[in-house]
């Protein structure tokens, strides 16, 4: 079957995908309440949530060479098993050091079932399907960081919190296990194009030099670090301010919502702006807001930061999985967008570490400050795989803008 002549799968991936990431957006806050029960300071909640990262951090490129190379669809059942035993085990733990253990043991499920779906999206799409078939891949994400911090402050409060917090992380391995409902017929059967003969293999550093890469690896480093320190940090923030868990988990919920937003109406934006100016836009304002939020303001205007941070947040990583297949060799989609998770990672074990070493010092308010300089950065260079992009860029934009009779 050639790519996109049929998307059935991509809707299946997207719900498999909904439903792991619930179960990991739910077990993080639960996490960071867990730790908090258990006698952690901010800067142990920090460790631990760069923990989540740093398994995942030596493990990407591997399986990304495995997978360009090899079948995509057995990274995905092989992630559920690890998200769900990381969920439950970490309800179960009773030390921070277990717990940190855990939380690697589910990141590194997480990166499995990312890879192995990503690499099948940008396999079984034509390059003019791209930024559409990645957007409403990630809808799934957001779909999952929707639900899970609701349920996760449904079930965390009052007296016993290490107890409520434990029960989350359970619901929260069991939430995973469920998709494997959805885990058929998602990678076709036939050699895609881009598959390469075995022993065929571009070097990290020639992909590390394909003009757009490492851009495309540095804005989805920031657009994630802050999605992930807002996940793990806002429960804190929310402690010191008198914010319940649940306000706390319909705050998150509502980001989310706005992310789904964004990538309902992504095709519209890009048709506007183009993807260079719609980047640039979105982190600059992105970073802004998330400086906001180190501001003692009411509930009503951290919710309205949250829902616009949320929307500008949707369009990081989308887009830049798109720059970096786009401006990857061929022979090394997976690779690359690997090494894009590889970034991905060292933003997540370095951003929270270093968030709690500011929070400690600073106030539980500077992380965001942190993050919005980080955004900052990633602003300014969303503009250059616009200037870079060369050919393929162009044919891309040439194919997407040509009659749908002459696409195929």
């Amino acid at each position: 079957m050639r790519p996109g002549a049929n998307r059935g799968w991509l809707l299946r991936l997207v719900i498999a995908f909904s439903f792991a990431q619930g179960a990991v957006s739910m077990a993080r806050p639960a996490v960071s309440y867990r730790a908090l029960a258990l006698g952690a300071d901010e800067r142990a909640v920090g460790v631990i949530a760069g923990v989540y990262a740093l398994l995942p951090l030596f493990a990407a490129v591997p399986l990304g060479r495995r997978t360009d190379h090899g079948r995509c669809a057995p990274l995905l059942p092989a992630g559920v098993v690890l998200i769900a035993g990381g969920c439950a085990l970490s309800g179960t733990a009773n030390s921070l050091l277990a717990m940190a253990a855990w939380s690697g043991v589910m990141g590194l499920g997480h990166l499995c079932f990312v890879i192995g779906a990503q690499s099948i999206v940008a396999r079984q799409s034509e390059p003019h399907e791209q930024d559409r078939n990645f957007g409403h891949f990630t809808i799934g994400a957001s779909l999952g960081q929707l639900v899970g911090p609701i349920a996760a402050g449904a079930l965390i409060g009052g007296p016993d919190m290490a107890g409520t917090s434990a029960l989350a992380l359970l619901v929260a391995g069991a939430g995973a296990a469920v998709s494997f409902t959805s885990l058929w017929r998602i990678e076709h059967r036939a050699p895609a194009t881009s598959r390469t003969r075995q022993g065929e293999r571009a070097p990290v550093h020639r992909i590390l030099r394909s003009r757009g890469v490492p851009a495309g690896i540095f804005i989805s480093l920031a657009v994630l670090s802050a999605t992930d320190i807002l996940t793990a940090y806002l429960p804190v923030v929310g402690e010191h301010r008198g914010i319940a868990p649940s306000v706390i988990g319909l705050l998150l919920s509502l980001r989310a919502a706005a992310t789904i937003a964004c990538r309902l109406v992504m095709t519209p934006m890009l048709r506007l702006l183009g993807r260079a100016a719609l980047l640039t836009t979105t982190c600059l304002l992105a970073a802004v807001l998330c400086a906001g939020i180190a501001l003692p303001v009411p509930v009503w205007a951290l919710a309205v930061m949250l829902a616009a941070l949320g929307f500008c947040l949707g369009v990081g990583q989308p887009l830049s999985m798109t720059t970096v297949v786009q401006a990857a060799p061929e022979d090394a989609r997976s690779t690359a967008l690997a090494l894009r998770l590889t970034g991905n990672r060292l933003g997540q074990a370095a951003a929270p570490a270093a968030a709690g070493l500011i929070a400690g010092v600073a106030g539980t308010a500077a992380p965001f400050v942190m993050l919005g300089a980080l955004l900052l950065i990633a602003s300014g260079l969303g503009l250059r795989p616009h200037r870079t992009g060369g050919a393929r860029t162009r044919k891309t934009e040439h194919a997407t803008s040509a009659p749908e009779h002459e696409r195929h």
